[in-house]
């Protein structure tokens, strides 16, 4: 059997495997017909946070609050940076407050707060928005 990455769609959260030798830039979900990559940050609750985190593509996670200057700030980086960095890892965005409890889970006490997850564990977190050319350089350090 071929190589394989499982990676969760942006839009319906299902799972597909992805063969390595197929063109990132053609997959589609097999569910609901969405480009698996290309797209920039989104949004997810709590179950479909834990749909990513338990597909094969590394976490790059946006805790955030509606009322927070720099989190606003901060948003347009994110998602220009994770439409650039589709293909290597997901990009998610999770509200603190639609989504106390995760936020709790990872003991957020600051927001924004960054943060990679691969495998599940969380590898590395900055808190604080971070200018364009810096949150690049954290990613390709710790991606």
């Amino acid at each position: 059997m071929s190589a394989s990455t499982i990676a969760a769609c942006p839009a319906c959260h299902k799972k597909n495997r992805v063969p390595e030798q197929r063109k990132r830039a053609e997959a589609k979900c097999g569910a609901c017909g969405t480009p698996l990559f290309g797209q920039g940050a989104f949004s997810v609750n709590a179950d479909q946070f834990r749909a990513h985190r338990d597909a094969d593509l590394p976490l790059v996670v946006d805790f955030w609050a509606s009322w927070c200057g720099p989190c606003k700030q901060f948003a347009p980086i994110f998602d220009e940076v994770a439409r650039h960095y589709s293909e290597r890892a997901r990009f998610l965005k999770v509200s603190t407050e639609t989504e106390p409890h995760l936020a709790q889970h990872f003991a957020i006490r600051s927001i924004p707060t960054l943060m990679i997850v691969k495998n599940g564990q969380e590898v590395v977190r900055q808190a604080g928005a971070l200018p364009a050319q810096q949150f690049r350089q954290w990613l390709q350090h710790h991606l």
